[in-house]
């Protein structure tokens, strides 16, 4: 199960052994210490370096609370998560919330309601974002992060091919039918893919699909616990990414981890993925001359880009919300913590003010591909984004729809990988009815 945006560029560097020991030990007392101090834990699943400058911020600004940073591997976050707040543990005061996580944790009574910040959160953050971490109309979590997908394309290799590349201007995005007719004329040309996806089989990358043909986010009803990955937008998308791979124009048997890295050695004419894969195409081994375009959609169809990334929640079981609270404010709402959050990585954050200043950074990252970069993105969070659907049995459609993804990848027939999907996830949304 991964819900992760940015892998290869925030692993996480604790070992598994860790994990366990915050499973069964916890991450220590959550109290006030000897000095009169406020102790807050913080649990993550990022790199333990991307939140140091973070941390530093806030103490310096709040000499009476100290924050621990409690790292977890990513796929073992939910189950830490489960076991600690499941018993109403009170060490944990500050943790991740996924924004399609969100309804889950509700449900669950985990998070402390955040909608008294609401107001300060409109002014402050990018108004996607805030979409994104609110549930029925109250605020549980407070934007950190962001998150865009593009095209990206080999110039040599399209060169080669006599391909004219595709314009960065969104008034002229190129469809799948498009991508696809170039990739082949590429890879006849010489290339050996014609086009990778950064999540392959992963709901994040994949939503964006479906929704695109008109299909939608795969459950609809007011509560968004009804199944509905049958209809014929689910049926065409899956069926042309079944055929991507069929007709070996996308690789079968290659780790979605290696995607960026194939991109960046010049193996394939294009690839779909976020701002944080440019890093690949920096470094010194890098052999791709490369342009970026906006993310493409069926003809006929929606224009449909993947968007969301991590925000930050208290624990309602948190013996210290002030100070959880202060520190969730401090990342969200100013722009020096919102800058802090994106020390080590190119993500976009969420806070509007230090958005201006990444678009800069992210412009100047790697010139000339990147030149108007944080324009496009701008205009596509505002116009292109498709959020995950904030449904409490999100987990368990995750689970389901990944498996059905790589099932169709590999050949299995759409049309009755979907009908399986849909009665598994008919049977996994009773718990929440």
């Amino acid at each position: 199960m991964m819900r992760r945006l940015c892998r290869s560029s925030l692993a996480a560097t604790v070992t598994a052994g860790l994990a366990t020991l915050a499973l069964v030990a916890g991450c220590g007392s959550s109290g006030v210490d000897s000095g009169g101090k406020v102790t807050i834990n913080f649990i993550e699943s990022d790199a333990p370096a991307a939140f140091k400058g973070l941390v530093k911020g806030f103490e310096a600004k709040n000499p009476n609370v100290e924050v621990k940073i409690v790292n977890v591997p990513f796929d073992q976050l939910d189950k830490v998560l489960q076991a600690r707040l499941g018993t109403k543990d009170t060490s944990i005061d500050v943790l991740y919330a996924d924004p399609s996580s969100i309804p889950s944790y509700v449900a669950k009574g985990w998070l402390a309601d955040l909608s008294a910040d609401r107001a300060k959160a409109d002014a402050a953050d990018l108004a996607s974002t805030v979409t994104a971490s609110t549930y029925r109309g109250r605020l549980y979590a407070l934007p950190m992060w962001t998150s865009a997908q593009f095209l990206y394309y080999n110039k040599a290799l399209l060169k080669k091919a006599g391909v004219t590349p595709p314009p960065m201007s969104p008034a002229k995005r190129w469809t799948w039918e498009q991508v696809v007719a170039a990739a082949k004329k590429a890879q006849h040309a010489g290339a050996q893919y014609g086009l990778l996806f950064d999540q392959t089989d992963l709901y994040y990358q994949m939503q964006a699909l479906p929704e695109s043909a008109g299909g939608g986010p795969g459950v609809v009803g007011g509560d968004l616990l009804t199944p509905d990955v049958t209809n014929a937008g689910w049926v065409k998308s899956m069926t042309w990414y079944r055929k991507l791979f069929a007709d070996k124009v996308a690789p079968r048997g290659v780790a979605t981890d290696q995607m960026n890295v194939l991109f960046a050695a010049g193996k394939s004419a294009f690839f779909v993925g976020g701002p944080w894969s440019i890093g690949a195409f920096q470094n010194n081994k890098s052999k791709v001359d490369y342009g970026i375009a906006p993310h493409p959609y069926f003809a006929g169809g929606k224009v449909a880009m993947p968007t969301d990334s991590w925000s930050l929640g208290v624990s309602r079981y948190s013996e210290h919300q002030d100070a959880a609270k202060k520190f969730v404010e401090y990342m969200s709402f100013t722009k020096e913590g919102s800058l802090h959050t994106i020390d080590q990585i190119l993500i976009p954050p969420a806070n509007k003010q230090a958005y201006d200043v990444y678009v800069t950074r992210l412009d100047k990252s790697h010139p000339p591909a990147t030149d108007g970069l944080g324009e496009l993105m701008r205009e596509e969070l505002d116009k292109a984004a498709v959020h995950r659907p904030h449904t409490p049995g999100y987990v368990q459609m995750e689970d389901v729809l990944n498996k059905a993804f790589s099932d169709i990848r590999n050949g299995a027939d759409p049309k009755t990988t979907l009908a399986k999907a849909q009665k598994q996830l008919q049977s996994a949304f009773e718990q929440y009815r």
